[in-house]
Order: C-alpha cells, then sequence, then structure tokens
C-alpha cells in the first residue's frame, strides 16, 4: 500500500472514529498532496509524499515557536498535535552517529576538503538521506566535518 493510500485510509478511520482534531490534521495533508498533484500534473510517490509531509512539519514547528513566544499555548498545543499526526507518516529517522557515519563516507567519497565543498557534499547527502535524517543535523556536521 502507497503513503498516500494509508493516509486515505487514516482518514476514513478517523471520521468514522469521531477523531475530529485528527481528521483535520489528515485532511490538511492530504489537500497539500492534491495541490502539488495538481500544480505539477504529476501522481506522487512515496518519497515526493515524504518531502511534503516534512515541509508541513516544519511549518508546524516554526508556528510552535512562534506561538510559545506570543503567550499562545493552546495554539502551540494544536499544531504539536498536528506535528504529532504527521509524524506518524515519517520513516524512522537515523541516529546521530548514523548520520554522522553517512557524512564522513560521503567526505571520503567526494574528497571534499573545505567550507567551499560543502554544496557538492551536500548534494551527494541530500538524495541519500532526504527523508531518513534532519537535513539541518546533516548540514551541521558537514559543516563541523569541513571545518576541522
Amino acid at each position: 500500500m502507497s503513503l498516500k493510500a494509508r493516509i486515505t485510509e487514516d482518514m476514513k478511520t478517523a471520521m468514522k472514529a469521531k477523531e475530529t482534531a485528527k481528521l483535520n490534521a489528515i485532511r490538511l495533508l492530504l489537500a497539500a498532496l492534491k495541490q502539488k498533484e495538481v500544480d505539477e500534473r504529476v501522481e506522487l510517490d512515496d518519497n515526493a509524499t515524504i518531502a511534503i509531509i516534512e515541509k508541513l512539519t516544519k511549518q508546524r514547528k516554526d508556528s510552535v515557536t512562534q506561538y510559545e513566544a506570543a503567550g499562545r499555548q493552546e495554539l502551540a498545543d494544536a499544531e504539536k498535535f498536528e506535528i504529532a499526526v504527521l509524524a506518524a507518516y515519517l520513516p524512522e529517522k537515523m541516529s546521530t552517529a548514523d548520520t554522522a557515519a553517512a557524512v564522513a563516507a560521503a567526505v571520503a567519497e567526494t574528497g571534499a576538503k573545505g567550507p567551499a565543498d560543502m554544496g557538492k557534499l551536500m548534494a551527494v547527502l541530500k538524495p541519500r538521506l532526504a527523508g531518513k535524517a534532519d537535513m539541518a543535523e546533516v548540514s551541521k556536521l558537514v559543516k563541523a566535518a569541513l571545518a576541522g
């Protein structure tokens, strides 16, 4: 079963169980997926679906930060719930040690020497680690590997 089909099935389950908050979060996700398909006239595969879920999760995390800074805890809690719903569709993240090992292997493979090679290194790592590792963490590890 594709990821998109699983999301649709979960929406039906949430509807039957009358889980309004979960249903709303899933509907937002499905709307984003449909929008991407209509805009680009393509059928999304699991990797493209994961990329959209990660984007929506990042947006929610930014919103949580802003809501908490403004003292709007009820809105922050709603965003955190949506993050939890979205996280259920993401693959399990790699450990920091595994991510560091992947970065080290890519450095050895590309022969990257300094900060000027960061773009080349990220171009190699992004397709390998997309959806499996936090790309912000990967970026930090790459900077550290190239700095020293």
